[in-house]
């Protein structure tokens, strides 16, 4: 599980392997698999991150993951 935060400053924890899409619209809005929509505080990139180490973490995913510079 991930620990996110809803707009009103309540903290969350989603589970990424239920993630559907994450997408920015200028807010960061969740879709989880079973219909659920979270919106959040956090942006779509740091989300991103987050799941990323929670794969590394449960050993779905090995490689470091490295921060694109846009340009």
């Amino acid at each position: 599980m991930i620990q996110l935060t809803r707009l009103n400053g309540s903290v969350i924890w989603l589970n990424p392997l239920l993630f559907e899409s994450v997408e920015q619209t200028p807010d960061t809005v969740i879709l989880l698999t079973n219909g659920h929509r979270y919106v959040i505080r956090e942006d779509a990139e740091d989300v991103s991150l987050r799941m990323a180490a929670f794969f590394r973490q449960i050993g779905l995913a090995g490689a470091r993951v490295v921060k694109e510079e846009s340009g």
